[in-house]
């Protein structure tokens, strides 16, 4: 059994639901998950000043926030992460920033990676946040796995190869029906890891 982490960071939910649609399709592929999010680095009053924000910090409040000790465990890992201008949140750029223990000690190299991302509006930046997070997990040593169009839920969801991306509504909901595009990639990514585990 290979073992997964999804490591998530959303501040009103919209990517706390597709790392959910991950954890399940990745243990329906026979993976042992941990779900683990990145922790809130905004000040309290950014978070008080916006209710859906700081409702879904209440919310999630018992999700462990992930550590070295996460990532280190994975063999396997799946992000799921806002865009902000056109690259990964503050939250998630620090924990990817923090690692570099396990970087120095070789312990990053063949994890094998994949993203998923949101924005508020159709072209606000997923494809250059994807691309920006990716750089990072090139210089770990990551195994890279995008959906690539290997199965028609990509097209689905707007048809993104470097991974699942969804725009979030004016009512703070998702546009687009992604949980099919989501399992997929959850999916790809556990029977990789397989492969590269299993040699």
């Amino acid at each position: 059994m290979v073992k997964v982490a999804v490591v998530y960071y959303s501040s009103t939910g919209i990517n706390y639901q597709l790392a959910n649609w991950a954890e399940e399709a990745a243990k329906e592929a026979g993976a042992e998950v941990r779900l683990v999010r990145a922790p809130e680095n905004a000040p309290e009053a950014a978070v008080a000043s916006n209710e859906a924000w700081k409702a879904h910090i209440e919310a999630t409040k018992d999700v462990p926030e992930v550590t070295s000790d996460d990532l280190e465990w994975a063999d396997g890992i799946i992000f799921s992460v806002p865009t902000r201008f056109g690259s990964i949140p503050s939250q998630m750029k620090s924990v990817i920033d923090s690692q570099g223990g396990l970087w120095a000690s070789g312990k990053t190299v063949n994890k094998v990676v994949t993203a998923m991302t949101s924005a508020s509006n159709s072209h606000g930046g997923q494809e250059a946040t994807l691309l920006n997070l990716y750089t990072s997990l090139m210089h770990w040593g990551a195994i890279i796995v995008p959906p690539g169009y290997s199965d028609q839920s990509v097209f689905a969801v707007g048809g993104n190869p470097y991974g699942t991306s969804v725009t979030q509504g004016q009512d703070g909901k998702m546009v687009e029906d992604a949980e099919a595009a989501v399992k997929h990639q959850a999916k790809r990514l556990v029977q990789t890891t397989k492969k590269i585990v299993n040699g």
